[in-house]
């Protein structure tokens, strides 16, 4: 079984910021984080 991470992440935020929206900056900001580091290091992940 293939699961790709970014499906998960954008459900997981999605519910996060249904419960309380003023998490959407935060999760936000760790998003783009962790993908920029990933560009950095040239993780190659399934995103």
């Amino acid at each position: 079984m293939h699961i790709t991470l970014a499906p998960i992440l954008a459900l997981l935020a999605g519910i996060l910021i249904l419960v309380q929206p003023k998490l959407l900056n935060f999760i936000v900001a760790i998003y783009l984080i962790i993908i920029g580091i990933l560009g950095l290091v040239g993780g190659n992940l399934n995103l």
